[in-house]
């Protein structure tokens, strides 16, 4: 891990504000009807009980950390969080492990391969590389606290529940069929067992692990996870205190360098901020100190995206000013140059 020597030095926070209620209203509606006409993408069909999905589905939401709740379309429409739940299954372990032995366990980096790469664990010598990818979520998922799988289950099933503010299903046909399809899962946590990297039973570890993909949400709730995440840890919805606003961070951190796979670049590169896709359509993205945006539509992008869900937030991003690495010269009148 980077050396950073920041011991002791407190974390500062200056995020400004969104704009007025009405706005935000406004907003999020057009972003819905500026992209729902868009028929770019394909429904994921590698778990079967997805391509039964109705591709014309599309739910965008907004939730301010103060509560406040924006939304269009499908917004209330379940489907499985699948990969999303990987953002909030590492948040819940740094929350009991802490940020420097999660980092080492599981990683930070970039693969800049597939979700479900077994290529990536070969070329760094077993080291699962980010918590984001299928190996490094399945690293994530066997720290989890609890003696059985049962008792790790339970504390995922409750975790990402208060996440969400409201107690989420397990969705069985998903699971059925998701663990009718997980043979390459498998084989990725038997590869980590090989080089030492779990040390847990491999194949409860891939159950859980389908268990909590297969959790029903709605873009609604994904906003308010997103806005649990914005807010320093606390659901703007219940009050309750879910991390703290260091695993927050770190989260953030994780998922604006891996949040969309290989086109995690782009995606930060575009968008600015740090934000996380499911092969159901669901799409999380966090505004630090603002909101959580949640959006929905199955139709993905060759990387396992949501196409309208990306076009949405992208405008969104754009017309709330909510790109982190957004300025501007903080005053429109001449100034004098400085002399050094």
């Amino acid at each position: 891990m980077l050396d950073s020597n920041i011991e002791g030095v407190e974390q500062s926070v200056s995020t400004g504000v969104l704009p007025g209620w009405e706005q935000v209203d406004s907003l999020v509606i057009a972003s819905h009807e500026r992209n729902r006409a868009c028929q770019d993408g394909a429904v994921a069909d590698y778990i079967p009980v997805l391509a039964r999905a109705d591709p014309e589905l599309f739910g965008v939401c907004v939730v301010e950390v103060d509560g406040g709740v924006h939304m269009a379309g499908d917004a209330n429409v379940e489907f499985s969080i699948q990969s999303i739940s990987k953002a909030f299954v590492y948040a819940l372990v740094c929350g009991e492990l802490g940020h420097a032995a999660v980092a080492d366990l599981v990683g930070v980096n970039n693969t800049g391969l597939a979700f479900n790469s077994v290529m990536a664990i070969e070329l760094n010598d077993g080291h699962p590389m980010n918590p984001m990818v299928n190996a490094g979520a399945l690293a994530t998922t066997a720290l989890m606290p609890g003696t059985t799988p049962e008792e790790q289950w339970a504390a995922i099933h409750s975790g990402l529940s208060a996440f969400a503010g409201r107690d989420l299903v397990l969705d069985e046909e998903v699971y059925r069929s998701g663990t009718a399809t997980n043979t390459r899962n498998r084989a990725i946590a038997r590869l980590l067992e090989s080089y030492g990297r779990m040390d847990r039973d491999p194949l409860d570890v891939v159950d859980v692990y389908t268990k909590q993909c297969s959790l029903r949400v709605r873009a609604r709730d994904l906003a308010v996870m997103g806005a649990t995440l914005a807010d320093g840890g606390v659901n703007p919805v219940t009050g309750e205190r879910v991390v703290s606003a260091e695993v927050c961070r770190d989260t953030l951190a994780i998922l604006a360098a891996n949040g969309l796979y290989e086109r995690s670049g782009e995606w930060l590169f575009e968008i600015g901020l740090p934000g996380k896709s499911g092969v159901s359509g669901g799409l999380l993205t966090v505004s630090p100190g603002k909101a959580g945006i949640g959006a929905f539509s199955p139709r993905l992008d060759s990387a396992g995206n949501s196409v309208r869900g990306q076009q949405a937030t992208a405008y969104l991003s754009r017309v709330l000013g909510l790109n982190i690495f957004a300025s501007q010269a903080h005053a429109t009148s001449e100034r004098s140059p400085k002399v050094f």
